[in-house]
């Protein structure tokens, strides 16, 4: 497996150069994996498959996830791509590189854990801001937009909040100069989690059933059900950060009244 994975990262460095695949290679990968990942829920929606496991019963009309669609690709051209090639040189000058060896597996999951635990810490303070009056109102009420979300809306938010947010992603990178290979992996498992997160439906295999800490999609789409001064729940994989600023009290508290009158029907029906 190993030997497959550095022949065919010998074929990229090969025919492509380090700008080719860090940039536009970055580009491909993430809007392959976005929209893969992201477009089967709109079908779920429309179709009205698994509706047992939706969250909200509200319907986004094709309307609305047509605009969503045609925004998201004005945005990912107009916004992402020109990041990408503008970060280009920030990247190589600290230390990014595509040549082999591959990184082993243990520096990868040692790399994309720290990535991890700072994209949380980063990503809950910038939200948290957003979150305030003039912030809300001018920048981060875009994303809010689809109060029923979808997976696709996970990146449709105003240009501003795109850089100001991604820039949560990319600083663990950034910092650590990683081999491309593990920047890539990380985009998608960042990319995963995002779509999954606000995909619209918990389902039993959903990774919030097996993840200590860790958000998801019923999580997160109480955040978007709520009025925005009183949303909380602002972090963005794991949940840690919530936690301690006690920013999660109502979703919680909604939680244990679920489970709490799950129990008590469970129980009647036993009598």
């Amino acid at each position: 497996m190993a030997s497959m994975v550095e022949s065919s990262w010998q074929y990229l460095v090969t025919h492509f150069s380090d700008f080719q695949l860090a940039c536009l290679g970055s580009f491909f990968l993430h809007e392959t994996v976005f929209f893969f990942s992201g477009l089967p829920f709109i079908w779920l929606e429309r179709s009205a498959c698994l509706t047992k496991y939706k969250i909200q019963a509200k319907i986004n009309s094709p309307a609305s996830q047509q605009k969503c669609i045609a925004r998201l690709l004005l945005y990912h051209f107009g916004v992402n791509l020109p990041v990408m090639l503008c970060s280009y040189p920030v990247f190589r000058y600290m230390g990014m590189r595509t040549t082999l060896p591959l990184p082993s597996w243990k520096l990868v999951l040692a790399q994309i854990i720290f990535y991890f635990i700072l994209e949380d810490f980063v990503f809950y303070w910038g939200h948290r801001i957003l979150h305030t009056k003039w912030l809300y109102k001018h920048v981060h009420s875009v994303h809010h937009e689809y109060a029923t979300p979808f997976g696709l809306t996970s990146e449709y938010a105003h240009p501003a909040e795109i850089l100001f947010l991604g820039f949560a992603t990319i600083v663990g990178p950034a910092i650590t100069g990683p081999h491309l290979i593990t920047l890539w992996l990380w985009m998608v498992v960042r990319v995963l989690e995002t779509v999954e997160a606000h995909c619209g439906y918990h389902f039993p295999w959903s990774p919030s059933n097996f993840f200590p800490l860790y958000g998801g999609a019923d999580f997160h789409d109480y955040h978007h059900r709520l009025l925005y001064t009183k949303s909380g729940n602002y972090s963005s994989t794991f949940t840690y950060m919530d936690r301690i600023f006690g920013t999660d009290i109502g979703y919680r508290k909604l939680k244990a009244l679920k489970n709490a009158e799950v129990e008590y029907l469970s129980d009647e029906k036993k009598v």
